[in-house]
């Protein structure tokens, strides 16, 4: 197991970059802990797969550094850096049985076989493998196959980390949560260094404990899946996480706060001198529609808009609202009394979030007495 820390890291598949757009990656400093278990977030094409590549030395970055535990390893080849990579298609010698499968990097490394024995037996159990050892590679199923591959990994000692990319892509859909609680208890059980790269955002909350959300060839913000949800400092974090996502606001400031049209959205005294400090810069309003507060009828305070659409979910409703010129989401628990044509909502200060240019100024954080 290793820490893995990524050094001004930066990448360009053109040969002259001329500015960010040519980076696949932009430069960028980032720390995977040892021992933790990571997902790489992002839509395709956001540079997920090529951060993966370049840690495990299937690429050479362009500028910065790949450093494991202190080490830098650059010019070391993927099989001198002991990382085991996971891909989204199952990668298995199709002529071998299961068992060989996983014997092979065992017998790669000279070891005896009956360590071999005792580990394949140890990931076979693991993996709900054991019925399998004894049948050719070429007769299982996808997700049989796929787990096979995760196996070859687990079953190594030396192993420095596990690298997935997208590695439930081919896997039916009934079968997935499965194998994500699988790769969970494999991470608890084993305390080996994980980075799983995935677009699907329960994917990513389900395994890691922190997730690097990916943008543009930048990781735009890195935490755990609450402080992405609740408070995420950008706004394609805001649109990405959550079903349905963030809504965002075009804002313009005004006296005490902001506005859209002939909406006034007030704020807090500190954030109001903040604005004062960005002229000229984009600024949006944000908040999940989980946190739209929905009165059950007129309230003092309270924001009339037109209820335009209901998706009934079963468990909960997505209203779609129309206040002023905007579109807005909000979510009603089952319980919830639905509005007809007309409903009041309000936005609660500490669930109101900010943006600068896309990135959240943190000054929209409520003041709380000592």
């Amino acid at each position: 197991m290793a820490e893995i820390r990524l050094q001004n890291l930066a990448h360009s598949y053109s040969s002259q970059p001329s500015g960010p757009e040519d980076y696949a990656i932009r430069a960028m400093t980032h720390v995977w802990e040892q021992g933790g278990a990571y997902a790489l977030l992002g839509p395709s094409g956001c540079g997920k797969s090529t951060l993966l590549n370049i840690i495990s030395g299937l690429l050479s970055p362009s500028e910065g550094q790949v450093i494991f535990d202190a080490k830098v390893v650059n010019q070391l080849p993927p099989e001198q850096r002991n990382i085991a990579q996971v891909f989204q298609f199952p990668v298995v010698y199709d002529t071998m049985t299961v068992f060989d499968n996983l014997a092979f990097p065992l017998r790669n490394q000279g070891m005896g076989e009956a360590r071999i024995l005792s580990k394949v037996h140890e990931i076979a159990e693991v993996l709900d493998l054991h019925p399998l050892l004894h049948r050719k590679a070429r007769n299982l199923t996808a997700d049989e196959k796929q787990k096979v591959s995760m196996g070859r990994g687990l079953v190594r000692d030396d192993v420095s980390a596990i690298l997935f990319d997208e590695p439930l892509t081919v896997i039916d859909p009934h079968l997935k949560w499965k194998l994500r609680r699988k790769l969970k208890q494999i991470h608890e059980q084993f305390n080996i260094t994980m980075v799983y790269v995935t677009h699907d955002q329960l994917e990513a909350s389900t395994f890691a404990d922190k997730i690097a959300v990916m943008y543009g060839g930048q990781i735009v913000q890195f935490g755990t899946p609450r402080e992405l949800f609740e408070r995420p400092s950008h706004t394609f974090v805001g649109y990405f996480i959550g079903s349905p996502g963030m809504n965002l606001i075009e804002v313009e400031p005004c006296v005490g706060g902001v506005r859209f049209g002939d909406i006034q959205l007030p704020l807090g005294d500190a954030l109001n001198r903040h604005l004062a400090e960005l002229p000229g810069q984009r600024l949006q309003a944000g908040i999940r529609p989980e946190f739209v507060h929905v009165w059950d009828g007129p309230y003092d305070g309270a924001l009339c808009c037109e209820v335009a659409h209901v998706e009934d979910l079963g468990t909960y409703k997505i209203l779609t609202l129309r206040l002023g010129e905007q579109l807005l989401k909000a979510r009603l628990q089952e319980d919830q009394a639905v509005p007809q044509k007309l409903a009041y909502i309000s936005f609660p200060a500490q669930w109101l979030m900010l943006y600068a240019d896309d990135f959240l100024i943190e000054t929209v954080l409520p003041e709380v007495a000592p």
